[in-house]
């Protein structure tokens, strides 16, 4: 067998911002750079400022992992940090065993939405066909794209034009206006598909820059463990060491047969193409979103009885953060949902479809309550969410949006 054996003529980058919430609170911080920083505290640990009388000069106090108690989990770790083992989705608890000296930081999203909207940008002022993939990753097609001169002007390729060499002087073009829109960097990975293009991101991190031809995979992506191809979870990486399968390599001679056998027609194929390097999927310049949510996992459990006032807070706020994302992305409603855990892990949902589709964040909010007067509240609360469903595009998407300005109401409506 030959690694990607129907070599494609596509030339596909994936771009990956570099420990992107962690970077974005580094220009916000530049003391912390070269430090352990995770991010993922709440407001109270926020950085403590000071400012001196006479100099005017300002100082501040960072909070540590150290004696941290409550079940945060971190989003994201400086590399610093990660040489120590902390990673991201890790609890805070086990990352403060780990790297109990660590800056620990309150994330930001407004923030990280803010960076995001500022690199994507950038990337499409060099190419137009960009697949967006969540707030610090995209794909790109730079098929036939050229370079650009400083008026932005398409500089015609030579004669003895090699479609990788340019590729390459795009990808380094793209990560060089990424870096003077936003101060930060990133790792881009050309290939022949999205599938290779996103293993290659991840093989020089950070500021990477990655070319990875058909012929270049047996030696740089089937050495790698399966865990590495995008859509190989735990449980399958797990079932395959069981059956002796360690490296990408060795899924790529497995048998495609043998695969079916054990992981069922569909997956077992799928397998075989991916250690193959095979993958025909295009990059998809827009998609419509099924749903939009906001949730948040407390520190503590609250009562709806004691924590009333807290619980009304917050749960408002989220309506209020559904209603600002419809907005922005200029999408109407049909249906809110509701979403609660409890101390004991019991996951309860209920949904309220309206009449008339909205945006509104008065109308989420009582929609949302409704909802919560169709649970017994008896248990203490872990988690709390929001979300909208059966979206529709806004009638006029040039309306402005409307500020959600209401007090909090009483948990129950």
């Amino acid at each position: 067998m030959t690694a990607a054996s129907a070599p494609s003529s596509r030339l596909i980058a994936h771009l990956d911002m570099d420990a992107f919430y962690a970077s974005v609170e580094l220009l916000r911080y530049p003391e912390l750079r070269g430090q352990a920083v995770v991010i993922g505290g709440g407001r109270r640990h926020q950085p403590r400022e000071t400012t001196d009388a006479a100099t005017g000069a300002v100082t501040r106090e960072f909070a540590t992992l150290k004696g941290y108690v409550g079940r945060g989990v971190a989003t994201t770790a400086t590399y610093e940090a990660r040489a120590h083992g902390v990673h991201s989705a890790m609890g805070l608890m086990k990352a403060a065993a780990l790297a109990p000296d660590a800056i620990l930081l309150p994330v930001d999203f407004d923030a990280y939405r803010k960076y995001s909207r500022l690199f994507k940008a950038a990337v499409r002022t060099l190419a137009s066909v960009v697949e967006d993939r969540g707030i610090d990753e995209i794909y790109i097609d730079l098929t036939g794209v050229a370079l650009q001169d400083e008026r932005g002007r398409v500089r015609e390729p030579p004669p003895d034009d090699d479609p990788w060499q340019r590729a390459r002087d795009v990808a380094l073009a793209i990560k060089r206006a990424v870096h003077a829109a936003t101060g930060l960097s990133c790792s881009i990975a050309v290939a022949p598909n999205k599938l290779l293009a996103k293993i290659a991101s991840e093989l020089d991190k950070p500021d990477g820059l990655t070319i990875l031809r058909p012929a270049d995979v047996p030696r740089r992506v089937w050495p790698l463990p399966p865990r590495k191809i995008n859509g190989v979870g735990p449980k399958s990486a797990a079932k395959l060491e069981t059956l002796g399968i360690r490296t990408i390599g060795e899924l790529a001679q497995a048998d495609p047969l043998w695969l079916v056998q054990h992981f069922g027609a569909h997956y077992g194929a799928w397998l075989a193409a991916a250690a193959q390097g095979r993958d025909e999927r295009e990059v998809v310049t827009h998609s419509e979103p099924k749903s939009i949510s906001r949730e948040t996992t407390f520190e503590r459990d609250l009562s709806a009885q004691r924590d009333r006032d807290a619980l009304s807070r917050i749960f408002t706020d989220l309506c209020a953060g559904v209603a600002a994302d419809l907005q922005r992305k200029g999408y109407v409603a049909r249906t809110i949902g509701l979403k609660l855990r409890f101390d004991n892990f019991r996951t309860v949902t209920r949904d309220n479809t309206l009449d008339t589709p909205t945006q509104d964040p008065h109308a989420i909010r009582r929609a949302a309550g409704e909802c919560l007067k169709r649970v017994a509240l008896e248990r203490r609360i872990r988690l709390l969410g929001v979300r909208a469903t059966g979206l529709a595009a806004e009638a006029d998407p040039r309306a402005p949006a409307a500020a959600p300005q209401y007090e909090p109401l009483p948990l129950f409506d």
